[in-house]
């Protein structure tokens, strides 16, 4: 691959899906993108990219998709979770008993396992949730692995990993060598397709935000848009949720850490917030549906 190519790449990555890649990542395109470009029929990166360059606003969703990062699993790192069961959902149930009503957003949804992961955590709440409405809204930027996880089917490999097998058993059937979410349980989850870069407004407020292991992907500039925007979309009283790479320290002070609860932030005075300007996110073609 060229450098005229590699630049071209990185730029249109950073356009659409934020991810900020090093001028020493060649091989990383090249590992994913290879393979697009021979299913495409083409014979390489600069065929592609001279496709690309022509406007295909397909294969341009293809590249994109092909270079996101889905690695996930259920209960993945495990503390998070236990946040939720342990801190949030307490806090949540006491602050939202007049209303009974919760509402959680997971960001970087996936393919899933995280929203299943926090719904399954809930259901094993029932008793103290009855007569409540819960909403989880799952978004990616990736169509693909949205159908997926609005599927709920995993393989074998995918159930090992961070599921226990009580859970396993009581909210997935199995169907040959794949198990399935339970139709309860995947009711409880509206997947949608979205793009971080772009507004998310007209999701409305939460009491609850998971937003783990993709602002990792962005340079400072988009992180501090994105944080800045999630604040005012998250409840005074709410809780972030970030990775256990990630945090808001040194880049905004629209959250604050909660002491010894690694990974779990609180919305500052939401309205410094609400006064504070809006920094003017990353220009970007329109994307349909998103």
């Amino acid at each position: 691959m060229n450098a005229p190519d590699y630049e071209y790449l990185r730029k249109l990555l950073k356009e659409r899906s934020g991810l900020d890649l090093s001028a020493d990542k060649q091989y990383l395109i090249e590992s994913r993108l290879l393979p697009l470009a021979r299913k495409a029929g083409l014979s390489g990166i600069p065929e592609l990219v001279q496709k690309l360059q022509g406007g295909s606003s397909a294969l341009i969703t293809s590249v994109v998709e092909a270079m996101t990062t889905n690695e996930t699993f259920f209960f993945r790192d495990k503390v998070p979770f236990d946040h939720f069961r342990d801190t949030i959902m307490p806090e949540i149930l006491k602050a939202r008993a007049g209303r009974r009503s919760v509402r959680i957003w997971c960001a970087a949804g996936s393919t899933g396992q995280e929203p299943y992961s926090l719904a399954m955590t809930l259901k094993e709440m029932s008793a103290a949730l009855t007569g409540w409405r819960v909403e989880i809204i799952a978004t990616d930027l990736s169509q693909e692995v949205l159908e997926k996880a609005k599927s709920g089917v995993y393989s074998q490999f995918e159930v090992q990993r961070g599921l226990p097998i009580q859970m396993l058993m009581k909210y997935f059937k199995q169907t040959g060598e794949t198990w399935q979410v339970n139709p309860e349980l995947r009711a409880m989850i509206q997947h949608r397709q979205l793009n971080l870069l772009q507004d998310f407004s007209h999701l409305g407020t939460f009491d609850v935000i998971f937003c783990r292991n993709v602002l990792i992907y962005f340079d400072q500039e988009t992180k501090i848009n994105i944080f800045n925007r999630l604040a005012r979309q998250i409840e005074p009283d709410g809780f972030l949720v970030l990775g256990a790479a990630e945090t808001v320290v040194g880049l905004t002070d629209t959250f604050r850490p909660i002491a010894d609860r690694r990974g779990l932030y609180k919305p500052n005075d939401p309205r410094a917030a609400a006064a504070r300007p809006a920094v003017e996110a990353p220009r970007m073609a329109a994307m349909a549906g998103r």
